[in-house]
């Protein structure tokens, strides 16, 4: 199991998600963001702004895609 926080998810906090896989863990961070939206979380609402243009070029989002996963699969199990 692997360990990665909202904010190196992209998120605004230093809450931590525990995954088996990427796939798992990004929708953790999807779940979580979506809980800091209803809750109007000022921070979490920036970090989803930033994430909004980045999605906005397919391109861009697929390397910081990739790039999240493989900063996932580098990370010790523990």
């Amino acid at each position: 199991m692997k360990r990665m926080t909202c904010r190196q998810l992209g998120g605004a906090c230093d809450l931590g998600f525990r995954a088996e896989t990427f796939e798992e863990m990004a929708e953790l961070s999807r779940a979580h963001g979506m809980e800091m939206l209803n809750q109007g979380d000022a921070q979490h609402l920036e970090a989803m702004e930033a994430m909004k243009s980045l999605m906005a070029d397919p391109a861009a989002m697929a390397t910081w895609f990739e790039g999240k996963r493989a900063e996932f699969e580098a990370l010790p199990d523990g």
